[in-house]
């Protein structure tokens, strides 16, 4: 005989504004957020409520927005899974990765990807959200090694000025500044949510 057992889903729990912090992701109005930057801004005037202000990227279309919430606001989770993969390459599809537990392919548009495409290259481990099942947008780790593909040489004497820079062009066609005596072929650390080099790796 088989017994058929209807299992609810308990409700997900609520997310205060008041709880916000950095990365934690949250759904307005249908649409799934990462919270990127959180500011509470203690009211000047008595009686008014704390504001919480953020900066926020759309998983869905990649777009950064500020909001501000009173912090008595709330908000649900929104279905998303993070999942590690690696970086396999790019056609006219777009972007291709593989999930490193499941071997699963996906493949996210040009669009999604943004200037994200400027620290990827093949075998780069990271992480996609996949929101309703669906990879969506990219997870960048916070720094990645990159070769210098062409770079002026530096000049005797520039150097005398003391942290002076010039301009390198990476593997990946991004254009970073560099200490003068980087030279092509060297592989630099860079950080992916500022875009400068942090040294040699």
């Amino acid at each position: 005989m088989c017994l058929f057992v209807a299992i609810q889903k308990s409700p997900m729990p609520l997310i205060g504004a008041n709880e916000l912090k950095k990365k934690i992701l949250i759904e307005i109005e249908g649409q799934p957020y990462q919270v990127l930057d959180v500011f509470f801004a203690t009211p000047t005037a008595r009686g008014a409520s704390t504001m919480v202000r953020t900066r926020l990227k759309n998983l869905l279309n990649g777009s950064v927005q500020e909001k501000s919430f009173r912090t008595s606001e709330k908000f649900p989770e929104p279905d998303v899974e993070v999942v590690t993969v690696s970086f396999l390459y790019s056609d006219g599809d777009g972007f291709h990765f593989m999930d490193q537990s499941t071997y699963e392919q996906f493949t996210i548009s040009e669009d999604s990807v943004g200037d994200d495409h400027y620290y990827i290259k093949e075998g780069l481990l990271l992480e996609i959200f996949k929101y309703n099942g669906h990879a969506v947008s990219l997870q960048l780790p916070q720094y990645v090694e990159l070769t210098i593909a062409s770079t002026e040489p530096g000049f005797r004497g520039d150097t005398a000025a003391g942290g002076a820079t010039k301009v390198a062009k990476l593997e990946t066609g991004l254009e970073v500044r560099v200490p003068l005596f980087m030279k092509d072929g060297e592989v630099v650390r860079v950080n992916t949510q500022t875009g400068e080099v942090a040294g040699r790796a």
